[in-house]
């Protein structure tokens, strides 16, 4: 009898808990859709064409990427993780710029401009000169602040959101 008791309270605050965790999301959305200055979508081109451009430079000369990741753990993976990684800049890159899955397009980034991070951290130094640091910084936290706020007013996911058949 106590067992079962333990388990329904356990179960009613995981329910508790996961309906608080919606509505706060639900409160996030709505809060965005009615306050994203149009400005925001001047950022989010901007940040779907530097990605864009990162993944254009990366094809372009493939040995950048090779050579960041020649002295670590990943060395046996180059080829894969340099494919990888260029095609998501690319892909990722236009879906941003255009708004569409700009939720999952930023996700996608994520764990890449994590890596960067990491690498350009110990390869180069935080601040030494030349060092892509400071940007890399600047659009982590812009993927971030996108994958919170979506793509906006002015984007494909809003256009389907709001013209369905």
């Amino acid at each position: 009898m106590g067992l079962s008791v333990t388990l329904y309270g356990i179960i009613l605050s995981i329910d508790l808990l996961n309906i608080t965790a919606m509505n706060t999301l639900q409160q996030i959305h709505n809060w965005s859709l009615t306050h994203h200055p149009r400005w925001l979508v001047v950022l989010r081109v901007a940040l779907g064409l530097c990605l864009f451009i990162k993944g254009y430079s990366f094809m372009i000369n493939s040995t950048e990427l090779d050579h960041l990741l020649v002295n670590t753990s990943l060395a046996a993976h180059n080829d894969a993780i340099s494919i990888v990684v260029t095609w998501a800049h690319l892909l990722g890159g236009v879906l941003i710029i255009v708004g569409l899955l700009t939720r999952w397009a930023v996700a996608l980034q994520i764990p890449i401009l994590l890596g960067a991070l990491i690498f350009i951290a110990s390869e180069q130094g935080i601040f030494a000169a030349g060092s892509m640091f400071p940007l890399t910084i600047v659009i982590f936290l812009l993927l971030v602040f996108f994958l919170i706020e979506g793509g906006g007013p002015i984007s494909f996911d809003h256009f389907f959101k709001h013209h369905q058949a």
